[in-house]
């Protein structure tokens, strides 16, 4: 999936691509943002190549980080695997609270980019003075559907570029389930609920532990539902 946005990406117009995902800076493109993440169901390393797809289409370092937080968190399979594990309530606490801290994420890197701590995206400053339309965006989407080259070479040159494109991410495809196993093979499960209890230091290892574990958001997910219904932690689940 992510390979074939990766694609598609690359033959739709930038113009197209910040119509639809508006400014960074804006309350319309902070919003977007982490919509956009939400309903994008890929996992973390397929969000990593279209996100930086977007990135080179002119969006905001917040934006990227939105869709960076929020689309591994609410992938349709993530979504119905939570269901089960911790029912419907907390599960749509855990999408809404994705949207709260993508949003907030948006807002703090856009904030220090206005600051010069961090560098602005220089695909978006080298184009901010090239022309913009105002054309509504469902034009925009059919124009480019009729223009559009359907024929089979055509497909298989999106691909291409698509994988191309995504290569970076791949050895890590790799990494992540040797790792995976590992950790499910060597810890037990009566150790994560031990030490990831709702206190600080639990939160605090939780963290650091979720940073190093290499696991899909669909792997992390019963390790998570285990934290706040064995636990009693549904604040350390959810940045699990």
């Amino acid at each position: 999936m992510a390979v074939l946005f990766v694609g598609l990406l690359d033959r739709i117009p930038r113009d197209l691509v910040m119509s639809a995902l508006g400014q960074g800076v804006t309350v319309k493109g902070i919003v977007r943002a982490a919509f956009a993440g939400v309903m994008l169901d890929l996992c973390s390393h397929g969000i990593l190549m279209v996100g930086t797809k977007f990135y080179e289409r002119g969006a905001s370092l917040g934006q990227l980080r939105a869709f960076l937080i929020t689309s591994p968190c609410n992938s349709l399979s993530l979504t119905i695997i939570l269901i089960i594990l911790i029912g419907w309530g907390w599960t749509l606490a855990f999408v809404a609270l994705s949207m709260v801290i993508g949003i907030i994420m948006v807002i703090i890197f856009d904030r220090l980019v206005s600051a010069k701590v961090l560098p602005a995206n220089p695909n978006n400053a080298a184009e901010q003075n090239a022309p913009t339309t105002n054309t509504p965006i469902a034009p925009q989407i059919v124009a480019l559907l009729k223009q559009a080259d359907y024929s089979a070479k055509a497909i298989d040159d999106l691909l291409w570029d698509g994988l191309k494109d995504s290569r970076m991410v791949f050895r890590w495809l790799l990494f992540g389930p040797l790792l995976a196993t590992s950790m499910r093979a060597f810890v037990p499960t009566d150790t994560y609920q031990t030490l990831f209890g709702p206190t600080i230091a639990g939160l605090f290892l939780t963290l650091v532990v979720a940073t190093i574990i290499k696991v899909c958001a669909e792997g992390s997910a019963p390790i998570a539902s285990d934290i706040l219904t064995r636990g009693a932690a549904p604040g350390n689940g959810l940045p699990f």
